[in-house]
């Protein structure tokens, strides 16, 4: 079974849900800069989201360039993942609403810590059909330790969300920065095979 309409639908959902988030930065009525100030809730909640949609779209992308076929399962566990990042949007417009309250907050962290789970279900589902695939073996199970890292701290982050908010923000803004660099270990093993990521 071919990757690329599992490729071109995943873009095109991502797109979708990027165009989402940007349509609730609502412009200000008032022409001054102290109204644009007052948006800071909204536009910071975008651009956590934003850089987290592209760090997923980005490892997506070179998980696919690895992946030599996919079948039925790829196909499920896909639709998983993308159903957990069609939700970043709706979380993401609660979490500025409510100006990064505990529950929205928690709630945001819970929806990370499912993308996250669903990214490891796929790597893990392509790497037991293309089990001699070294690239694929990196990024699934026990040898992906950032993987762990990220589930971890999304744990951490929706348990301190209740009483320290502003710690649970900080964490989920520290997983975001240690998957800002795609995974490296990809381009090293497919540069080793002799073929270079798109």
């Amino acid at each position: 079974m071919g990757k690329n309409r599992l490729e071109a639908f995943s873009d095109g959902v991502i797109a979708v849900i990027i165009t989402i988030m940007v349509l609730e930065l609502k412009a200000p009525h008032d022409a001054s800069l102290s109204a644009l100030a007052e948006l800071w809730p909204v536009f910071l909640s975008y651009l956590l989201s934003f850089v987290y949609t592209g760090i997923y779209w980005n490892n997506h992308h070179h998980l696919m360039h690895a992946v030599r076929r996919i079948n039925g399962s790829v196909l499920w566990a896909n639709l998983h993942l993308l159903f957990w990042l069609s939700l970043i949007p709706f979380t993401t417009a609660w979490m500025a609403e409510n100006h990064f309250a505990e529950g929205p907050v928690a709630m945001y962290a819970f929806v990370l810590l499912m993308c996250g789970v669903a990214y490891t279900m796929l790597a893990t589902c392509l790497s037991k059909i293309d089990d001699h695939n070294a690239t694929l073996g990196m990024v699934s199970g026990r040898r992906d330790i950032k993987g762990l890292l990220s589930v971890a701290g999304y744990v951490l982050a929706i348990g301190c969300a209740f009483f320290a908010k502003w710690v649970s923000l900080g964490v989920i803004i520290a997983v975001a920065l240690m998957w800002f660099i795609p995974d490296r270990r990809i381009e090293k093993s497919m540069h080793q095979e002799g073929a270079a990521p798109e």
